[in-house]
């Protein structure tokens, strides 16, 4: 889940925002703690879909 969408229950706002002290350290947890946090929907897809390709065409030499 990326935290663009996150609503702070400290003081109502987006984490995103990071307005208060709850909504920066969470923000922040968040951006270490995964390294696909940062990607969009749409990468994480085109990256999917490159790796299905590549265990394809792998299968395709070893038959």
């Amino acid at each position: 889940m990326t935290y663009d969408r996150l609503v702070c229950a400290n003081c109502a706002a987006p984490v995103s925002e990071g307005r208060c002290p709850v909504c920066r350290a969470n923000r922040e947890r968040l951006q270490q703690g995964n390294f696909l946090a940062g990607l969009n929907p749409m990468t994480l897809v085109v990256l999917l879909t490159v790796l299905i390709a590549a265990m394809a065409l792998l299968a395709h030499q070893t038959v």
